[in-house]
Formats: structure tokens, sequence, C-alpha cells
């Protein structure tokens, strides 16, 4: 009798173990999707405005200097939250006309500090970049990211 694991036990555990994990990692990829589509995506507040929004957010490349969702690069601030830094649940009036301030205000100019480039937005792009940011705010990211301030 040998002492050692035999070829047929070692493959019948590694074909084992192999179907084991894949039905794991297929359970995990369809609660997940069932999640992002039926508890976590609030799809009655995302307007034709929202959707415009994440659409020049993409024009401009956004990501590629900011995070929204601790997604992108982390070049400038989180984007995730910017409703509630600015205020937005309390005076939304007020968190608007400071976010369409702010980046109508970019370039700064000031020497040794990071700047963001001025982009040409329309009014009506400003608001739907505005609505996006708001949707995205109340996103349930269950506490991502940590802190506030992005």
């Amino acid at each position: 009798m040998s002492d050692g694991l035999t070829k047929t036990a070692a493959r019948n555990i590694f074909y084992g173990g192999s179907l084991f994990f894949f039905i794991v990692f297929a359970a995990l990829t369809a609660h997940s999707h069932y999640y992002i589509v039926n508890v976590s995506t609030d799809k009655e507040t995302f307007t034709d405005s929202v959707r415009q929004g994440k659409h020049v957010w993409e024009e401009h490349n956004c990501i590629n200097c900011h995070t929204i969702l601790g997604e992108g690069a982390y070049f400038a601030p989180e984007m995730g939250n910017v409703w509630t830094r600015f205020g937005g649940h309390d005076n939304p009036e007020g968190a608007r006309a400071a976010i369409a301030g702010f980046i109508r205000a970019q370039p700064t100019g000031a020497p040794g500090r990071r700047q963001m480039p001025h982009f040409d937005i329309s009014d009506d792009e400003m608001e739907a970049l505005i609505d996006f940011f708001e949707w995205t705010d109340n996103i349930d990211t269950q506490g991502w990211p940590p802190h506030p301030s992005g």
C-alpha cells in the first residue's frame, strides 16, 4: 500500500476543488449582479438629465484625474460624495451654485497647486453634470468612501 496520494485521487481532488470554487464564483457573481440591479441602483431617479451628466463626465474624461466611488485616478478629489461636501442635502440650490462656480472658475492659476483645466461646458451640461453628482451621492455605497472629505 502506498503512503502518498495516488494519481487518481489527486486528479479527483483537483477536479472536485475546481468545480466547487467555480460554483462559489458563479454564485457570488450572481449575487453581486442581483444586488447591483435590484438593491443599490435607484432606477427611478436615473433621469435623462443624470444620463446626460454621466455622458459629460465621460466626454471630458473626468475620471482621468478624479475618482467616483473609488474608481478612477487619485490625482484630484473623490466626486462620488461632492453633493454632500457642498451641502447639497441641506441647501440644494446653494450646492448647485457652488459646484458650478467652482468648475467654471478653473483653472485658478495658483503656482505649485494641482490645477483642473477649464472646460467649456454649457449651462445645460453643467446642470446635467450636477444632477449626475447628486444621483451618485445618493447611491448606497455601504460606507465608501470612508471619510466625507473623500
